[in-house]
């Protein structure tokens, strides 16, 4: 197979995944949130934060800081309409997860 060939199938699939339920309400739900750019920036915030507060070096005191965090945005959660994107973001990055440790177990690739 050559590498264009390669190239296209992996389009194929990324077409293949946006059309998939998991991608398809992902979508929706941002898009629910985009009308509305002040809590769409908002929402931008806490994931940012949230994915700073995860990717810390730093393991001293995380579960406090972690807690804090969830007490600190726990009003903003009950949001129904932030809490469906969330839930909708997550059931999608699970996915691709999925696909790509499935990727990285197929190919022989050491990294």
């Amino acid at each position: 197979m050559s590498d264009k060939e390669i190239i296209e199938a992996a389009r194929d699939f990324a077409d293949k995944i946006m059309t998939s339920e998991t991608y398809r309400e992902y979508f929706y739900q941002r898009e629910k949130v985009k009308k509305q750019p002040d809590l769409y920036e908002k929402v931008n915030e806490f994931r940012q934060r949230n994915f700073d507060l995860q990717n810390e070096t730093d393991g001293e005191d995380m579960l406090d800081r972690m807690e804090a965090f969830e007490r600190e945005y726990e009003k903003f959660r009950e949001n129904p309409l932030v809490d469906d994107f969330l839930r909708a973001e997550l059931a999608f990055c699970r996915m691709m997860q999925e696909v790509y440790v499935l990727l990285a177990d197929e190919i022989d690739f050491e990294v």
